[in-house]
């Protein structure tokens, strides 16, 4: 991977802001043409440091009412069950984000789903049919006072 240097830096904090800006609109901002912006920009997906481009959705304008938070403890933590818990949290739909952390709990997941029945029939899914969780834990957000995914770079 190529190290990022400060023009990097800058298109990058550009581009968490409006990832729709056009190359000659970064360039300007930053001073460079806007093919050398473009250069970047491709280098930046080619090594990963650009993740994806996609549009953020509200999720209550999609019928998604409710962020949950889920501690969830495994009973047996060979690296095995480690792994399939993982694979099984990536795929499902429901989970926006899961961390695989230290301490007492083993994942921390974030959910976003319509309502508490969708939360339950996705627990006796993934908790009580999918075997190896011990326990878990819920969190119900009242509101989002902050969510975001830009970087502070």
């Amino acid at each position: 991977m190529t190290p990022l240097d400060s023009f990097d830096l800058a298109i990058l904090r550009l581009l968490q802001q409006n990832n729709l800006m056009t190359q000659r609109e970064i360039g300007q901002s930053v001073n460079l043409s806007a093919p050398s912006v473009q250069r970047r920009i491709r280098r930046m997906e080619a090594d990963g440091v650009i993740a994806a481009n996609v549009a953020r959705i509200t999720p209550e304008a999609v019928g998604l009412t409710l962020t949950i938070f889920v501690e969830v403890e495994l009973v047996s933590e060979t690296p095995d069950d480690i792994d399939a818990a993982k694979a099984r949290f990536r795929d499902a739909p429901e989970v926006q984000q899961c961390y695989y952390v230290t301490g007492d709990t083993d994942f921390i997941l974030v959910l976003v789903v319509e309502s508490m029945a969708t939360y339950e029939e996705f627990t006796r899914r993934m908790f009580f049919q999918g075997g190896n969780v011990r326990k878990f834990r819920t969190f119900v957000s009242m509101d989002a006072v902050k969510s975001g995914v830009a970087l502070d770079i």
